[in-house]
């Protein structure tokens, strides 16, 4: 496959480029290199609260012929998506695809925490209206999966979109939402 030019690329956003052309793909600007793993601390302070964690549908290194997409998840979920879009079964997959499978496996009651760079003010909307179960990480500063150098962050926020297994308890630990929905807490 050849590689496009800058000028043919020009004006395009990256939702419009093949997934092999997008930013996250080809790498940072400065270094080429992909900053997609978790910081260890962030990975703790959430596995401290939401976990112990059994499951990531998006491994890295991924084995080969591993489909986060597809497989069963575990019942406590770490995910961290790709950023950009990717070719899945021929076709292009962006981060709805990955919501929707979070939703699913949410509906068969599993626990999923999904993390996702947004706008800092959709963070701030959301708990303007009261949503409790979105968690503003601000601008995370990925580590590369070259080498594991810490990268500067995206500039935009992270949010921690967390799904409680419809109707549970959580081995007792009660959603957020579900104490203000039962009027407990």
């Amino acid at each position: 496959m050849s590689v496009p030019s800058t000028a043919l690329l020009a004006g395009l956003h990256q939702s419009q480029l093949a997934p092999a052309d997008n930013k996250f793909h080809v790498g940072n600007g400065e270094d080429g290199r992909h900053y997609w793993l978790t910081p260890p601390d962030l990975y703790a302070s959430l596995n401290a609260e939401f976990g112990p964690f059994d499951f990531d549908p998006c491994p890295w290194p991924k084995p080969e012929g591993f489909d986060g997409l597809t497989c069963e998840w575990g019942q406590r979920n770490y995910v961290n998506p790709p950023f950009g879009s990717i070719m899945h079964n021929g076709k292009k997959k962006g981060p709805t695809a990955w919501m929707r499978k979070a939703i699913e496996e949410q509906r068969k009651g599993k626990l999923s925490v999904v993390v996702y760079p947004v706008d800092k003010w959709v963070l701030m909307m959301l708990a303007a209206t009261g949503a409790t179960n979105v968690r503003n990480l601000g601008d995370v500063r990925w580590l590369a999966t070259e080498d594991g150098t810490i990268g500067k962050g995206t500039g935009r926020h992270i949010a921690a979109f967390v799904l409680y297994p419809a109707n549970s308890l959580l081995d007792g630990r009660t959603p957020p939402n579900a104490q203000q929905a039962n009027g407990a807490g």
